[in-house]
Formats: C-alpha cells, structure tokens, sequence
C-alpha cells in the first residue's frame, strides 16, 4: 500500500468517525433542548401564576365573579379564582386552607359564612389587617384583632310553596310538625345549614338537637345537597316548604316561581350570616391581598351584593335610597340576628356529631 492510499484510508476513517459522533450527539442535543425549552415554560408558566392573587371563594361563582372581575378591571390585579362545589360549601375550602398551611396557594379567602373563617383564625392560618373597609364595619361583624371581615349578609329563611301553604309561620310550623315528609333541608354538615345547626345546638343542647334531628328523618325530612336544591324542590312543587337562604329565595322569585320566604327564628333571635373575607397566612401577595379585603368590604360591594340578584344584606353604612325594597325589609329581620361569633364551640360540638352519624 502506498503512502497516498494510507493516507486516504486515514482521511475517510476520521471522516466516518466525525460523522459517526454528530449522529449520536443529535438526540442527545434535540433531547437538551427539549428540557430547556421544558423548563422555559414552566418558569414562564410559574412567573405568570406568582403574579396574580390566587383567591378561594365560596360564595356562589354566579354572584362572586362578577365583583372579582370587577376588582381586577378597577386595580389591573389579575386574580386566580377557585370557587367551591354546592355539596361541600364553605368546608370544602376551609380544609383546603387547612391542607395548604404549610405550603399556602390561596392569598385570599371570600368565605360565605362566619364560623369556619373564624376557626382558621383560631388555628394562626389568616394575616391581620386593619384596612378601611374593616374600619367601616360593625364591632360585631368583624374580628377585633382584624383576622376578618364581614360583609354582605344572608337570612336562613323558610321558602314556602305558596300553591301549598301560605307564607305565615303559625302555618309553616304545623305543616312541618304534621308533615315533615313535605319539607326539605340542605345537608346539615356543610355550609350555611351547619351555622343554623350550631345555633339549634346553642339553644337546645346537644341531646336534644340529636333526638329532634333523628325524629324528623324517620318522619321523612329529606336532605339534599345544598341550598339551591331545596330551592328547586319548593318552587317545582315537590316539597311545600324547606330552609334555605334569601340568596336562592330570590332567585325562585325572579323566575316567577310561586314561592314566598319568612325569616326562621331561634328563641326570638334570626340568623344574619355574612360573607367574610381574609387574608390568608404565607402570602406573597401581602400588599394586593389588603386591596381586595378593602374593596370587598367596601359601602361600594356591598351595594352592589344588594343590588345583584342574591340581594344581600349591606352590614355597614351604605346610601340607603339605593337599596332595593325587598333588601330593606331584610335588613329589619337582620337587626334581630344571633352574634354568631358565640357559635365556634358549637359548631365543632355539632360537626364532631354529624361525622359520626353520617360516616360508618
């Protein structure tokens, strides 16, 4: 073999193995690229979601997005809402909140009822802050140290089928005494229908509440997932009468149903329950969080919750002649409600009892 074909041999094996090395490194390269532009992503992904205010809600989506949307045109603070299910109202989030506590998503809790927002408060799992729109509200519905707010409230009223019964408590009573089987509630261990239970609880005592609440089911009481289907099963005519709140009455009644509420009393006393909303421990959106809490327990919201189709109760001063008339008449029941800050313990007494009559 000559010198030039020695060197030709040499020159196509270093060609080959070149060649042999960029076919192997292709995958590896495509593959590193397919990582960074993986993680790219993700960060993008995750700078995007660090920005906006991540807010749990349980309040009805149907009457909560409208003033979170209109938060977030106001202020140009985008807001990621995670709203609760029917079934499971208010608790549901609660013990997400729970779940979360060392690790917390949420910035901002708009709970629809009271004592679970106090709970959480009691467990170190909400921020204090003292904003205006806590400045404006009543002592009573609002936390003292500021671990809360309330705003907005709702009745637990009775929803009478007005074809059925007529919208008199004297009525309502002996229909629900002499047929139980025609009447509907909410499931008691959730929601606003657990708040009505520890207030039956502070009243009658446990042993009692028990006895009463084991009776009406042998008589045929039916228990449904939530408000609303209570709603829908008294303005469809299949049960004469149920508890419910005035949020679902009203929407029975702008559907023309033939249905009429009366406030439910508890040793002379109804049952107001606000809205609250707080800010959630382990924020890193601190300075946007104290926003939202001023702008939902604003004069400005709670209008707007009266004026919407839930018609809820304004709990702090607000310019009274744009009230609708049916809310005024609301805010003379709520002038007699519980303070159901007193409830906490009884609530716990209550859940503690449902849990173990409901779950084998």
């Amino acid at each position: 073999m000559s010198l030039c074909d020695g060197v030709a041999i040499s020159l196509e094996t270093s060609a080959a193995s070149s060649e042999s090395q960029r076919q192997s490194a292709g995958p590896v390269v495509a593959v590193g690229v397919a990582a960074a532009l993986v993680l790219v992503a993700l960060w993008w992904s995750m700078r995007g979601r660090d920005s906006r205010l991540v807010v749990y809600c349980a309040h009805d989506a149907v009457f909560a997005e409208e003033i979170l949307r209109d938060f977030e045109r106001r202020t140009g603070i985008p807001l990621d809402i995670r709203f609760d299910t029917e079934a499971t109202k208010s608790l549901g989030l609660v013990n997400l909140i729970r779940r979360e506590r060392n690790h917390p998503r949420c910035d901002v809790f708009w709970n629809n009822e009271l004592l679970g927002t106090v709970e959480l408060a009691q467990e170190g799992l909400l921020e204090p802050y003292q904003g205006s729109g806590w400045s404006r509200l009543p002592e009573r519905f609002r936390d003292p140290d500021g671990y809360w707010v309330g705003f907005g409230a709702r009745l637990r009223v009775w929803i009478v089928n007005t074809t059925a019964l007529p919208a008199d408590e004297e009525a309502i009573l002996t229909a629900f005494d002499l047929e139980t089987g025609r009447g509907a509630i909410a499931m008691p261990m959730f929601g606003t229908t657990l708040t009505h239970y520890a207030a039956l609880h502070r009243a009658w005592g446990l042993d009692r509440l028990r006895d009463w609440h084991r009776e009406v089911r042998r008589r045929g009481l039916r228990e449904v997932a939530g408000n609303a289907h209570v709603k829908d099963l008294v303005a469809s005519g299949h049960c004469d009468f149920g508890w419910t709140d005035t949020d679902d009455v009203f929407v029975a009644l702008d559907a023309h149903a033939p249905v009429d509420l009366l406030p439910i009393r508890i040793d002379g006393k109804t049952l107001a329950i606000p809205n609250t909303a707080a800010i959630v421990r382990g924020t890193r959106q601190r300075a946007a969080a104290e926003r939202l809490i001023d702008f939902l327990a604003s004069a400005e919201t709670e209008l707007a919750l009266a004026r919407s189709r839930a018609r809820q109760i304004p709990l702090g001063a607000v310019d009274e002649a744009r009230l609708p008339t049916e809310v005024r008449r609301l805010q003379t029941w709520a002038e007699d409600s519980l303070d159901l800050r007193e409830l906490v313990a009884d609530r716990r007494a209550v859940l503690t009892w449902l849990r173990a009559e409901y779950v084998p």
